[in-house]
C-alpha cells in the first residue's frame, strides 16, 4: 500500500523534473538508475531512499527539502505549493517562460501583470 509521504514526495520529483524539462530517462542516468525506477518513485509505488533523494536533488537542483513542502506531520495540506503544476498546460507555460531570456522574461511578465490588472 502506498503511504501519502512517499506519494507526495514522488509527485514532487516528478513536477521539479517537468519544470526544468528533464525526461525520466535524463533523470535516471544523472542519478544512475533505470527509467522504470524513476517512474515507480513517481508513482509512490516505491519508497525513495535519503541517499537516492539525495542524489535526485543534486540532479534536479533543489534542495532536499523542496520534496518535503506541502506535508506537515505526514499529511498533505489542501494547498501545496506547486499543485498548480499539476496542469499540464500551466506546466508548459512555466516551462516555455523559464527557456526565454531574462529580458523577453520580465516583458512577458510586465505584459501579464498589465493584462491581469485589466481583467
Amino acid at each position: 500500500m502506498k503511504h501519502n509521504v512517499d506519494v507526495h514526495v514522488g509527485k514532487r520529483i516528478r513536477h521539479r523534473r517537468w519544470m526544468i524539462g528533464m525526461t525520466q530517462q535524463q533523470l535516471a542516468e544523472k542519478v544512475g538508475i533505470k527509467f522504470q525506477q524513476i517512474q515507480k518513485y513517481e508513482t509512490g509505488m516505491n519508497r525513495v531512499s535519503a541517499s537516492r533523494l539525495w542524489d535526485i536533488a543534486q540532479a534536479v537542483e533543489v534542495p532536499v527539502s523542496f520534496f518535503f513542502e506541502g506535508l506537515d506531520d505526514g499529511h498533505l495540506h489542501d494547498a501545496v505549493e506547486g499543485d498548480i503544476l499539476a496542469d499540464k498546460e500551466a506546466l508548459q507555460l512555466v516551462r516555455a517562460y523559464y527557456a526565454m531570456p531574462e529580458a523577453q522574461r520580465r516583458q512577458i511578465f510586465e505584459l501579464a501583470r498589465v493584462l491581469s490588472d485589466a481583467a
